[in-house]
């Protein structure tokens, strides 16, 4: 990665930090179903409580809207502030593979992805030379971690994706 790249990287990382987005827990609409996690991270003290609020488009469970609070270093709150962006307004087997992207990019020290798996990412893919420093992954990955979490306590599953549909067989009668 050039000089360059990495300086606008860090850019972003500490423009989300300065300014988060989604900050302040704030209830969602009276129709959505919520979930909500604390996470902390012992290695350092980072932690973060996330909300999340899902609805549906058509029969579809969606991320109707992400809040959060939390403390800790620029790359935790950073990495919350762009989950937010990325997975707000998005169907729950989008938020898992945008998720799963994410958690990829973590273990690539610092090699990045593919491309196509890098554009899915947007601004989280200034993350990727936080990868090179195994302390530092788990600080970016906090608040996914916190948001699988409150997602799984919505009670509402995630969708299977259409090549996972496509695999599973039935047992003969």
């Amino acid at each position: 990665m050039t000089s360059s790249m990495e300086q606008l990287y860090q850019q972003v990382i500490l423009d989300h930090a300065r300014d988060p987005h989604g900050r302040g827990l704030v209830d969602g609409p009276a129709d959505a179903v919520a979930g909500e996690s604390h996470q902390v991270n012992p290695t350092c003290g980072d932690e973060v409580t996330l909300r999340v609020a899902l609805g549906t488009r058509g029969t579809v469970p969606v991320v109707e809207g992400v809040s959060w609070e939390g403390q800790g270093c620029s790359i935790s709150q950073a990495s919350v502030s762009v989950l937010t962006d990325l997975v707000t307004g998005q169907d729950l087997r989008q938020v898992d593979e945008v998720a799963e992207t994410f958690r990829a990019l973590m273990h690539t020290r610092g090699a990045g992805l593919d491309e196509e798996r890098e554009d899915a990412l947007g601004d989280a893919t200034a993350f990727t030379g936080v990868a090179k420093y195994p302390a530092r992954i788990k600080c970016a990955l906090l608040g996914w971690a916190a948001l699988k979490d409150a997602i799984a306590k919505t009670g509402v599953a995630v969708p299977a994706t259409a090549s996972a549909a496509a695999t599973t067989t039935e047992e003969p009668a």
